[in-house]
């Protein structure tokens, strides 16, 4: 990360304990890389089927976030999978979502668009206060068309862009339909690694110039908004 200027990363594990240990780690306090911590809904590979129905879970991020780590509070929730869009409409991820946006914590969702709709609408505010991060923009090809559409109508999401189908085009130059959207919304998209298994650290060095080759693509101040401003504005860091 050193290398590459990485100097803030959202850190989420199985089981939270890894978080707590890297927020808690001095290596990552001497490398200059500030950990924002999200607390993982899974405990186990088993409840990535179940965690939305499953009350021990609600129960257990209440614990993590009453607890915090040594990098300060828990800043938000996820990254979390629905299979099926209409586990949405679980009981805890009814509960998680309320929560989520009483306490302005960003939600880390890896979910299809119809998923986004029905989280969003289980918020107070029909999602028009909640920090949603849709993980990969839609990973299974959501239409740009469609993802404008999200975008007009939640003010607070937010589109990561690691994984996501159609993105970039020829010389690894951004597809001119994206292009035109991060220029429409600059201030809404954020990139991450995604480091869910060992070879993604080693090829870290690879997929943070493949990021640098499409911001090249942009104006200096919306590729510095993508690449840095908008995840540092959200989460207060400098």
């Amino acid at each position: 990360m050193q290398r590459n200027g990485v100097r803030a990363i959202v850190g989420n594990s199985r089981p939270n304990e890894g978080t707590r240990t890297l927020a808690a780690s001095r290596e990552t306090r001497e490398a200059g890389v500030t950990v924002v911590p999200f607390v993982r809904l899974y405990r186990t590979r088993a409840d990535y089927t179940n965690w939305f129905r499953d009350e021990t879970i609600h129960e257990m991020v209440q614990t993590e976030l009453a607890r915090g780590t040594a990098s300060g509070p828990y800043r938000g929730i996820g990254e979390f999978h629905l299979y099926e869009s209409a586990n949405a409409n679980g009981p805890v991820a009814k509960k998680l979502m309320v929560l989520a946006e009483q306490r302005q914590l960003a939600v880390l969702a890896h979910v299809d668009d119809e998923a986004v709709d029905l989280l969003m609408a289980h918020t107070p505010t029909q999602g028009r206060d909640t920090r949603l991060i849709w993980a990969h923009t839609g990973i299974g090809g959501t239409p740009v068309a469609r993802v404008r559409q999200m975008l007009e109508r939640y003010p607070r999401l937010m589109g990561e862009l690691s994984y996501r189908p159609g993105l970039t085009c020829e010389g690894g130059k951004l597809c001119a339909p994206w292009r035109e959207l991060i220029l429409a919304f600059p201030d809404r998209f954020l990139i991450g690694s995604d480091t869910w298994i060992n070879q993604r650290w080693s090829a870290y060095d690879e997929i943070m110039q493949g990021y640098r080759g499409w911001l090249g693509d942009l104006p200096p101040a919306v590729a510095q908004r993508v690449a840095w401003g908008n995840a540092a504005g959200l989460f207060g860091v400098r």
